[in-house]
């Protein structure tokens, strides 16, 4: 079988333990599934030890498949903006907030307020919003103060996973970025915003440059994995950077987009910028950043809708298939019907958690498959015109798409985005890019490669084409000019409408 190296994508549904070779190939796998508790409205939490045992047991399918004496590495990536909060023995003293968390909408305007409007975001690279942890960590101080006082660790899901597999509350840059507390120009914890907060920088886990050496398997730890003792661990990080990484984005002129839950896009620049229009992170390779736009709505709001409003099983293998043939009988722009997919609030380049989803030119003749056209087209319109923001912004010229995630599966949906933004669009022959990203840091640690960036080179996959059709490109571009227009239409009455639900909500 030859030497192997361990990914593993600990995000927010699930871990995989992926073994991946020289090569890139993905050898054997292990999976389990992990629980996510929704308390009330705004609060998304999970239980710490639900990220152990789903770690503990994919791994341990993993080991049975493989010969685990023949992996030299093993590097993690992990969800992001989702913060345990831990004793000193590791153990949770209040459950993890989880990225979609919006408690603490309030403390985003009173802590710029308090820094300065612009001060957060010139540090972190990070616009107002309540996704970073810092807001939460505020909101903790301040709504519960006794909690609080007892953190000994604020730790990211990598954090935590090298402490219980090493001992030590070691971390990687890329995983410490999506906090909201760390300077991503100097690379370390910002002592600035670390003030405001009232917390000392030993609550926070040591931040590695991608590919250090960060902790080494325990006996007991080994025990529990099925991994072998003393195995090295290999700083890796944030799942969104290394999807990037394991598709080779680490040039200007190639976009990666996930086309999954969420529709994530970033693209690569070796130049420090900050704007609304995109929020900035460390790239995973540690040279250079990401300019990363993020749709809250993707695939989550395809399978929501089918499951509401088309019959059929969505597990069925043909069933997307004869949806499609549906949908492509319906011209582009689902005769006169458009949507805007903010289902629960909107990042860049709005800034807006009172956003909502919104159907324009809804008529009778209009049928389920117009709908689902529209979804489709709104989904990839907005994801072609924050790409157009980026390139207006820095002049930086993206040639090309990468798309991952299983929208990438859609025909229909790829040669939309192909055609809209009139660039060609390459499909990952891998749906597990965090996984291999994560590989080709653990790679390059085991002293496979002479770099992370000759890591992605040789160990990233083949690739499929999709050429843009561009008689339908002036056609979409009118598209994107009457979608640019729904939200500034809509942002007040939408407001309103969150905020009468608020009032009434326990009548």
């Amino acid at each position: 079988m030859g030497r192997l190296v361990i990914g593993v994508d600990s995000s927010t549904q699930s871990t995989k333990a992926i073994a991946w070779d020289i090569d890139g190939n993905a050898i054997a796998e292990g999976r389990c599934d992990i629980p996510l508790n929704n308390p009330s409205l705004e609060k998304f939490e999970q239980n710490v030890e639900d990220w152990w045992n789903a770690f503990c047991v994919s791994c341990n399918e993993l080991s049975k498949k493989i010969n685990i004496n023949e992996v030299d590495a093993i590097a993690i990536s992990n969800q992001r903006e989702t913060l345990a909060k831990l004793d000193n023995q590791g153990a949770a003293v209040y459950p993890a907030t989880v990225w979609m968390d919006k408690r603490a909408v309030e403390e985003v305007e009173e802590l710029n307020e308090i820094m300065g409007d612009n001060r957060i975001h010139e540090i972190t690279g990070r616009p107002k919003d309540p996704c970073p942890c810092l807001y939460r960590v505020f909101w903790l101080k301040k709504h519960e103060r006794k909690i609080f006082d007892q953190v000994n660790c604020f730790a990211d899901v990598q954090a935590f996973l090298v402490h219980r597999l090493s001992g030590e509350f070691n971390t990687g840059w890329i995983s410490s970025d999506p906090h909201g507390m760390f300077d991503v120009v100097n690379k370390c914890w910002s002592k600035e915003i670390l003030g405001h907060l009232e917390i000392d920088e030993s609550k926070l886990p040591k931040s590695f440059k991608p590919g250090s050496l960060i902790g080494k398997v325990s006996m007991n730890a080994a025990k529990e994995t099925g991994l072998k003792e003393g195995l090295q661990i290999f700083a890796a990080g944030g799942d969104g950077q290394l999807a990037g990484l394991g598709t080779n984005c680490t040039k200007s002129d190639r976009a990666y987009i996930n086309l999954g839950s969420a529709v994530v896009s970033g693209v690569w620049s070796n130049d420090y910028k900050i704007s609304r229009n995109w929020r900035t992170e460390i790239a995973a390779h540690g040279e250079g950043y990401i300019f990363e736009n993020v749709l809250l709505s993707g695939a989550l709001l395809v399978n929501w809708y089918v499951d509401q409003f088309i019959q059929g099983d969505r597990k069925d293998k043909n069933f997307f298939k004869n949806l499609e043939t549906q949908v492509n009988k319906i011209p582009i722009g689902s005769d006169g019907l458009i949507l805007q997919p903010y289902t629960g609030g909107v990042m860049d380049p709005y800034w807006d958690s009172y956003a909502r989803g919104v159907i324009a030119g809804l008529s009778i003749s209009h049928t389920p498959y117009h709908i689902y056209r529209s979804i489709l087209e709104g989904l990839t319109l907005d994801a072609v015109f924050r790409t157009q923001n980026i390139e207006k912004e820095t002049g930086i010229n993206v040639k090309e798409y990468l798309a991952i995630g299983g929208g990438a599966n859609s025909p229909t949906w790829v040669q939309m985005l192909a055609d809209a933004s009139g660039k060609n669009v390459l499909i990952a022959d891998t749906v597990e890019a965090s996984s291999l990203g994560a590989a080709m840091i653990a790679a390059y640690g085991a002293g496979w490669y002479g770099s992370i960036k000759e890591s992605a080179e040789k160990m990233s996959g083949k690739t499929k084409l999709i050429k843009p059709n561009l008689n339908n490109k002036s056609k979409y571009e009118d598209l994107i000019n009457i979608y640019k227009n729904v939200y500034d239409s809509n942002k007040s009455i939408n407001k309103s409408l969150v905020e009468f639900t608020e009032k009434y909500k326990h009548e």
